[in-house]
Order: structure tokens, then sequence, then C-alpha cells
């Protein structure tokens, strides 16, 4: 019986500390996620019983009634009783606490959670990568993911249409003043490309592009034929295609050129990477840019047929050396991006976006991409963040 009365006292104790407990175990608290329409629309919080971390779970009027029966139990069959463990013990934050929590977080309905993710067509393989790899682990936990540019990832997140958005650029003042909490995720670049048929494609592989060509056929149009790019007397025009959509793709590439946003490129004007990588595949002479993930074969790592990638004269030297070739394969690519032999931009980091410090299972599903997700990256065509850059990453999460 006073085994019984000292673990009465002890958890009694431990609602008067609940304040303080809330606090400190405030990154493993449940939330609510949005969800992306009314049909999906649930509020997915763990019930008292299912958390005992929980500021709902310890109400002292519900406790004490239950602990008195207990004392009575206990007294009327004359037995102590099973010990209770200290409440601060499920506190415990390792791998698989994280894994049961992130479980749990569906509710105790058995309802899934549901991330829902739109935004950059950068990030989409990634990102469906890492929600299968995910997924495996915590079967609770599906994925509703929408590619349609940064643009529109970062507008959904902000009006709450999304759980989280993915983002291919710097995130600007203006968004940050109205919520957007950007977490580095991994890396990646944006490559000029020509047709593969181009009449002129063995001059532009030993000429290459730099930044002030670029300005010249994007930015001015003062290039306007492949004579005045190539100096070789040729008529036909360039044409000049971009993206119609707001991408950060297109970000990337008007900075590249000395511009300051995509608004600023020249062109036709064509929606989405796929949609742009298809109409220069289909005009001789057209040019554009892309994702590495759509401009390259996941299958050969090769360009896509009908692409070729428009190198980059890193010297300004009018000629593509050997040290400056690295384009025949995506793996290549990457493996220049994280040597910082290719420049950034149009490199770039990239980013998951909520709005508002992330909290739940979206904080658990960022905890992992940043530990566990990193090891699938270079798989999947990316370049993994650096031991500082997973530092400050893993910083924001916990600040």
């Amino acid at each position: 019986m006073k085994d019984i009365y000292q673990t009465v006292t002890h958890l009694t104790d431990s609602v008067d500390r609940q304040d303080a407990f809330a606090a400190a175990m405030k990154a493993n608290q449940p939330t609510t996620v949005e969800k992306a329409s009314p049909m999906q629309r649930t509020d997915f919080l763990l019930q008292p019983t299912d958390c005992p971390q929980h500021p709902r779970a310890r109400r002292p009027s519900w406790i004490h009634f239950g602990l008195l029966i207990l004392l009575l139990t206990a007294w009327l069959s004359g037995c102590s009783g099973p010990s209770v463990p200290d409440a601060t013990a499920a506190g415990a934050t390792t791998g698989a606490a994280r894994d049961t929590a992130a479980n749990q977080a569906a509710g105790s309905n058995g309802e899934p959670t549901i991330l829902s993710i739109s935004g950059a067509f950068a990030l989409f393989p990634m990102v469906t990568v890492w929600a299968e790899a995910y997924q495996a682990e915590h079967p609770n936990v599906e994925f509703d993911i929408q590619a349609g540019g940064a643009g529109k990832g970062m507008t959904d997140v902000l009006a709450g249409a999304v759980d989280i958005a993915m983002i291919s650029r710097e995130i600007r003042p203006e968004e940050i003043e109205q919520g957007a909490f950007g977490i580095p995720v991994t890396i990646d670049a944006v490559v000029g490309t020509f047709n593969a048929d181009n009449p002129y494609r063995d001059a532009i592989l030993s000429q290459g592009i730099t930044p002030e060509k670029a300005a010249a056929i994007w930015l001015t149009g003062e290039t306007a034929t492949w004579g005045d790019l190539l100096g070789n007397g040729a008529g036909e025009s360039i044409n000049v295609y971009t993206r119609a959509d707001a991408s950060g793709a297109g970000e990337m590439w008007a900075l590249f050129a000395g511009g300051e946003s995509q608004e600023e490129l020249l062109g036709t004007a064509v929606n989405a990477d796929p949609g742009l990588a298809e109409a220069v595949r289909q005009d001789t002479l057209g040019v554009g840019f892309n994702n590495i993930g759509f401009a390259y074969d996941p299958a050969t790592l090769a360009p896509i047929q009908g692409l070729q990638i428009l190198p980059i004269d890193l010297n300004s030297d009018g000629v593509i050396s050997d040290d400056e070739n690295f384009y025949a394969s995506r793996d290549d690519l990457a493996a220049a991006i994280g040597d910082g032999l290719y420049p950034f931009p149009p490199a770039r980091v990239l980013y998951l976006t909520t709005k508002g410090e992330p909290s739940g299972v979206v904080v658990d599903f960022y905890r992992w991409i940043l530990n566990e997700g990193q090891a699938l990256v270079g798989d999947a065509g990316y370049v993994p963040l650096n031991a500082e850059q997973l530092a400050a990453a893993r910083a924001l999460l916990e600040e």
C-alpha cells in the first residue's frame, strides 16, 4: 500500500509539472495536419490515452478520480498492485520513438495522415522517392504530391491549400513575412538545352555558352541567329523557349544570365518542365533550359533522346575543355555540382517549405529526409547537402 501511495504521489506531482514538461517535449507534440481539399480535410490529434506527453493527457480532475479508485482497489485487495512507470520515461527521443510517434500521429481512429505537397518540378522526382521510402517505414502516413512549379507551390502553402511546398529557388523576403519557413533538403541545377539534330551541333558543343551569351539570347535578344552566336555566318534564327509558369528553373536561368527574375526572359513561353523539354526536342533550331531531372533520362542517365545539354564555358575562352565537359551523364554533372565546378546559379539549393514552423508528422518527415533520406539523393540524380548544410538545416527544426 505504501508503494502505491508513493507512485500516486509521483504521478500527481507530474501533473503539477505539466507546463514545464510540455514545453520540454514541444518537438514531439502531435498537431493537426491540414488537408488540401474538404474531401480530405481531417484533424489527426492523438488522443490523451495514446500520448502521455500531450498536455491534454493530464487533466487533474480525472486523474485524481482514477487514482482514488486505484487506492481503494489496492486497499480492498490487500495487495500493492503493479508499479507505474515514471511518466517522463515515454519522452525519450530516440530513432524508435520518432518512428512510433510518426505512426501514432495518424490518429487513434486508424485513419491515415495525408501530407499534401505541391510545387517545383525540380523537387518532384526526389520528394516522390523520399515519400515512398518514408511511407514504407510509416504506413499510416500517405502523400499527395503534385508538381506545378515553385510559384504554385508557394501560393498553395501560404493559402493553406497544402501542407508543404517544393521550392527550387531562394525564398523571398515578402514570402517569409507571410510565414514561409523553408528547410534546405538537397541540391540540383538547371541546364541549358538545344535540339540534338541542330545543324551546328558540333560547334555549339565545342564553344558552349557564357552568362554574357545567355543574356544576349534570353534577356536582350541581341543574338538572334546561330551565326551571331557561333560567328560562322549562319543565318538561321535561334528559336528561344522559356517557362510560362512561375518556376525556380526560370529564375535560376535568369540569374545565370545576369538578370533578376524569370519575367525578364524572352522567348516562346511553354508550361512546365516536360513541356519546355518537348518544345526544344521538336524544334531543330530551338534552345531552352531544364531542371536536371527533366533533361536526363533516369534509365540511361544520358540526356533524353532529342536533347543536347548546352555546356557552360567556365573560363570564357571560347572552348569547352576537358575539365569543363561533364555533361555526358547525369552522374557526371551531379559530381561536378558537388565539387563546385558547375556554377551557382544555375545550380541551387532546393527547399521544402511550410507556412509557419513545421510541426507533428511534418517535422518527423523532415528529420528523416535530413538523416536517412540523404542516402537516397545520389541515386536519384541530386546532390546531398554537405555536413555544414545538414547541421544548419537540422538546427532550424530545433529552434
